[in-house]
């Protein structure tokens, strides 16, 4: 009497699994990747900031326009540097032209000594043979000894006074030089160059507004070569490498995908955002010079032609699925490979033709 009910029940059971919804692992192409986020940057590109407050006088070049290295891009005009600058030039001026007179003035002190001397020293010898043929008193010949050594000190000092003054006014001149050269150059930095051969991408002000030291009035980089400058999440540091393959979606071309490699991961992780920089070289050109675009982009971890492939939720607790067989429902233990936010790549576990049962 038993027999009977034992073959309703598998009966049942059996009628449950066939109409338990299934479905069957899918044999495609997967990949793995990390979302990244950033920007079209070109290279080389720097931003060129005031050296100085004042106002914007000359802008030189327009935005788009290639410029060569130390061409001149902006002039700002600072009405302090330029009183700085005059004062400088004219203590230059006022030096060199104060060495001829002063000079002068010495040379003509100098032989008026000389004649002096000489005459002193004339007068020196004729009492001297006076003195010998008793025909002048010994205080006489006193007086013009006395009185040639004077001239003699006095000529000595001259020439003394002359060096002297004659490397003091050269050293004027020279400090007078520096300080209109450093006045130079520091009206030099008012006149902003371009620091290489590129094109001008930006420019921030217009002329005759004010500007202020360290503020940025324009951007430069090269036109011929465009990079990614992209963010990923702290989370995913460990598994971006160097030389990986990207792809990247940039809005302006919504209906090209674009291909990379990542160039450059940098060391340190932004605190503020968690995220780390990754820099992206593209392996085709742009169809434009827009340097700033908004980029979505995908760095490839790893990837298969042919991943054997369910839907991530159909997978248990404990890496398991359940499989309707033959002999009933079962719970396979898998080995899972590549991953996405909604697949999984079945390693092992799972074959094409196995029926999955799904959560639902």
């Amino acid at each position: 009497m038993k027999t009977p009910h034992l073959l309703l029940l598998i009966f049942f059971m059996a009628g449950c699994n066939k109409s338990a919804p299934t479905i069957q692992p899918t044999v495609k192409p997967l990949m793995e990747a990390v979302y990244a986020s950033g920007f079209v940057v070109s290279d080389q590109e720097y931003q060129v900031f005031s050296q100085a407050d004042g106002t914007l006088r000359q802008v030189v070049v327009k935005e788009g326009e290639e410029v060569k290295k130390g061409q001149p891009l902006l002039v700002v005009e600072s009405v302090q540097q330029n009183a700085r600058y005059s004062m400088a030039l004219q203590n230059y001026e006022q030096a060199r032209q104060n060495k001829v007179p002063v000079m002068a003035e010495l040379h003509a002190s100098l032989e008026s000594a000389h004649s002096k001397m000489q005459f002193d020293s004339i007068n020196f010898v004729r009492y001297g043979n006076l003195l010998k043929s008793n025909a002048t008193a010994k205080v006489e010949y006193d007086r013009a000894e006395v009185q040639y050594k004077n001239s003699k000190n006095e000529y000595a000092a001259i020439k003394s006074r002359i060096s002297k003054t004659h490397n003091d006014l050269d050293l004027a001149i020279q400090n007078a030089s520096n300080q209109l050269k450093i006045a130079e150059e520091e009206s030099g930095n008012y006149v902003l160059r371009s620091e290489i051969d590129g094109m001008v991408f930006k420019i921030m002000k217009e002329k005759g507004e004010l500007v202020r030291r360290s503020e940025v009035i324009a951007m430069v980089g090269k036109p011929d070569n465009f990079y990614l400058k992209l963010s990923i999440d702290e989370l995913d540091v460990q598994r971006v490498k160097e030389g990986q393959e990207v792809v990247v979606k940039i809005d302006a071309y919504p209906e090209k995908l674009f291909n990379g490699k990542v160039n450059k991961v940098y060391p340190l992780v932004d605190s503020r955002q968690q995220s780390l920089r990754v820099d992206v070289t593209l392996t085709e050109k742009l169809p434009g010079l827009f340097s700033g675009l908004a980029v979505e982009a995908n760095i490839i971890i790893r990837q298969k032609d042919n991943a054997l492939v369910i839907p991530k939720q159909m997978i248990l607790p404990g890496d398991s699925v359940l499989v309707n067989t033959t002999e009933g429902t079962k719970k396979v233990k898998i080995i899972r490979g590549i991953e996405t936010l909604e697949e999984v790549e079945i390693i092992s576990g799972l074959e094409a033709e196995s029926m999955l049962i799904t959560n639902e």
